[in-house]
């Protein structure tokens, strides 16, 4: 079916690159939507005025953050094929669209004081936009940058951990200008659902495909790739059949978990630890450990994942989980002996979070081809789903009943700690487990891989699960 003429610009084939279109325009239009969404990771400022101003708990003002990344790898594993096949402008739009009306709604709960509203717009819809924009440019990068798919990935995923850098001092600065009420909640959310699409429509103007088969000048794939590194291709029905995708899921799950509970709750956190001390942490200061965090994260992205395509991504996980692991005994051991100790393990665990989220694209690319990458990636990241709800809930459900029962400071998170090097074992372990993919999930060779628009998604799947 022609698609309208109001809509025809976000078809597939008007989104092919023209000769002499330099591939280094994309990682921008990439960066445009995750610098957005990115936001998400700058919830917790909206914690403690929620919580005032609706009288909420701290387990009950994180949940528009949990439902958002709920609906982030749902909508990813859902939406994941749609956005092969119609192609990363139709996918940013639609990331546009639900970002910046879920924080309309949200602005509509908080002026009502319904908080299922909050919830809803910014959970939920707002969910979708995350989820949808997130993969948009995934598929597209691996295409434009085979020659370092770490690096590209790395570019413009680091948008997403560095949304909250911008995200965190400027819903500061607007709560302090409307004030922390209701009313002035809503005011922010409002200025927000304006900006980011408005920010978020350049990514959709200026995104482009590659032509089918095009190449980086003097650039041939290796004759002798690496032993995780496949040049087959298998497809997104096939993937979810192999133990590789599932050992993946383990990892990406307990590594996000780990770092998503410091994330979520990075201001309150640090005003515990600190609170009975002489060094006690300002709101500000806070503020400005969150925006730290935020750096880490996305430096982490951009860093690690080009490491990675030295490295190997195998090697990379196991940096990011042992080494994690040994972070998060040194915060709960000696963290509020020292504040730039407590600073500094945060830092590297939310760099290695990072890291995470930017790296297991070209760790997808290795184990299963470019072929239906992005979709395969979508399905991977229902793990961030039950990763959005597991890590907040442990961190803020073990802090509120250690309240309860007396505890103070740094007993707060002591338990919720050692939880976290537990879950980052577990990854550690399932990293190492992963091995080629066996060839019977691959496609038949010859058969054509690239997709387009009137390429049903699924039809190859079948022919290479009958081989």
């Amino acid at each position: 079916m022609p698609s309208t003429p109001r809509l025809a610009f976000l078809d597939r084939s008007r989104t092919l690159a023209p000769p002499g279109w330099s591939r280094w325009l994309v990682p921008p239009a990439a960066l445009s939507v995750h610098l957005a969404i990115g936001q998400a990771y700058a919830w917790s400022v909206f914690k403690s005025p929620l919580e005032s101003s609706l009288d909420l708990s701290g387990t009950a003002s994180a949940l528009p953050f949990q439902l958002g990344i709920v609906m982030l790898g749902l909508s990813a594993a859902f939406g994941g094929t749609l956005v092969e096949r119609n192609g990363p402008r139709w996918a940013m739009f639609v990331s546009l669209v639900c970002f910046s009306s879920g924080f309309l709604v949200a602005a509509l709960g908080a002026a009502t004081r319904q908080y299922w509203l909050v919830v809803l717009g910014y959970g939920f819809i707002g969910g979708i936009g995350l989820g949808i924009g997130y993969i948009s440019p995934v598929s597209t990068l691996m295409k434009w940058f085979p020659d370092r798919p770490g690096m590209a990935t790395g570019i413009a995923i680091m948008g997403f951990g560095g949304g909250a850098l911008i995200a965190s001092p400027w819903s500061t600065r607007l709560l302090d200008a409307f004030g922390e009420d209701s009313s002035g909640i809503a005011s922010t959310f409002l200025v927000h659902a304006l900006t980011y699409g408005a920010f978020m429509a350049l990514g959709v103007l200026l995104v482009r495909v590659p032509p089918d088969g095009w190449r980086p000048a003097g650039w041939e794939p290796p004759s002798t790739p690496g032993r995780l590194v496949s040049t087959a291709h298998v497809s997104a029905r096939n993937a979810i059949r192999t133990p590789q995708f599932w050992c993946l899921w383990v990892v990406l799950c307990m590594n996000v978990t780990a770092g998503i509970g410091i994330l979520e709750k990075a201001a309150p956190m640090i005003t515990d630890y600190f609170a009975d001390t002489s060094a006690s942490v300002t709101t500000s200061a806070a503020a400005g450990f969150v925006a730290l965090l935020s750096a880490a994260n996305m430096t982490g992205r951009l860093l690690w994942s080009s490491t990675s395509d030295l490295l190997g991504r195998k090697n990379m996980y196991r940096i990011y989980l042992g080494v994690g692991a040994l972070m998060y005994l040194a915060l709960a051991q000696l963290g509020d002996s020292s504040k730039p100790l407590f600073v500094v393990c945060a830092l590297v665990i939310l760099s290695f979070y990072g890291g995470g989220f930017a790296t297991v694209p070209a760790y997808l690319k290795d184990l299963f081809g470019t072929y239906q990458v992005g979709a395969i990636h979508g399905r991977l990241l229902t793990a961030w789903s039950l990763a959005g709800v597991l890590g907040p809930f442990i961190v803020n459900k073990v802090a509120d009943h250690q309240k309860e029962t007396g505890h103070t400071g740094p007993g707060l998170y002591s338990l919720s700690m050692s939880i976290m090097i537990g879950l980052l074992v577990v990854g550690f372990v399932a990293n190492e487990l992963i091995r080629p993919v066996n060839p019977r999930f691959h496609e038949p060779a010859g058969e054509p891989v690239e997709q387009t628009a009137a390429q049903p998604a699924e039809k190859p799947a079948e022919k290479g699960t009958d081989r």
